[in-house]
């Protein structure tokens, strides 16, 4: 990514929620009323006209063809994460880490989340800009969330004191739309460290077939979506073959329980919906055994 801005995708995912939460409240999968806050004036003027429901479809059709998939793929993931999230809660996780956070606003909009220590690790552009955006909207930073920041590529995660981050505690990891961006080192070295965690601790990850890399043809919207991403200077640089997931987590300690594609993700959150596009995308859910 750029080094010296916020994530340009990290934007359009508020986007996304932002849209999601102007949903009449019986057809929403979720609401963030904190995502607008991260929004570019552009973006928030489209959100704002959103409410209504012609400008709402129009804004979806737009979406749809610039980013086949990316919407529904996008709300139908959050939703999800949300589920396997506290669903480790109430196993008994004691910390929660975002890893690359973005404009996650998890620890704000969950309350579950709200007596445990989250700790939010991204690059110096992004965390920065989110930090300063939440003491514009809020006045404050949450006390429940501490704040690292982190180029993946260039440090490594084991630099972080026990201070920040506590290995002895069952903890829960959120890894979402970053592992694509990594180079393959840098993903084996987060997965090598997250290893080094209590047993029973928990991670959700996503990441892309790596098929979408070397034959972006092969997935309908895949060409357009590679090329944009170059252009943004976003380009993907990393993807696991599906079927292979499980023998690459073994070597770190780690058990695969769920994976599953924006198709299906998608088809059981948004059954309504008959978008095409980012299927190639997917969902993990392991388990430090």
């Amino acid at each position: 990514m750029k080094t010296d801005t916020a994530s340009r995708t990290a934007q359009y995912m508020a986007l996304f929620r932002a849209l999601e939460t102007n949903r009449p409240s019986g057809k929403r999968l979720f609401t963030d009323p904190y995502a607008f806050s991260f929004l570019t004036a552009r973006f928030k003027f489209i959100t704002q006209l959103s409410v209504v429901p012609f400008i709402r479809n129009l804004v979806d059709r737009i979406i749809r063809r610039k980013i086949p998939g990316a919407l529904s793929s996008g709300i139908a993931r959050t939703r999800y994460i949300d589920e396997l999230l506290q669903q480790t809660v109430r196993d008994g996780v004691k910390q929660v880490v975002i890893l690359g956070a973005g404009y996650d606003t998890r620890a704000l909009r969950l309350g579950f989340l709200r007596a445990l220590p989250v700790i939010e690790v991204d690059h110096p552009a992004t965390a920065r800009s989110k930090q300063e955006r939440l003491l514009r909207s809020l006045g404050r930073l949450p006390a429940h969330v501490r704040y690292l920041e982190i180029d993946s590529n260039e440090q490594k995660l084991e630099h972080l004191s026990p201070q920040c981050i506590d290995k002895s505690l069952p903890t829960v990891f959120i890894w979402e739309g970053v592992s694509n961006y990594l180079s393959p080192e840098a993903v084996a070295a987060t997965f090598a460290f997250m290893g080094q965690f209590a047993a029973g601790t928990y991670i959700i990850f996503t990441y892309v077939d790596e098929k979408v890399l070397r034959s972006p043809a092969a997935f309908f919207g895949g060409e357009k979506l590679i090329q944009e991403l170059k252009q943004e200077e976003e380009q993907w640089t990393f993807g696991l073959e599906p079927f292979l997931v499980r023998r690459y987590l073994d070597d770190f300690g780690i058990e695969l329980l769920e994976d599953h594609s924006a198709v299906e993700y998608r088809s059981y959150y948004l059954p309504e919906r008959n978008d095409k596009g980012y299927e190639f995308y997917r969902v993990a859910f392991a388990i430090k055994r």
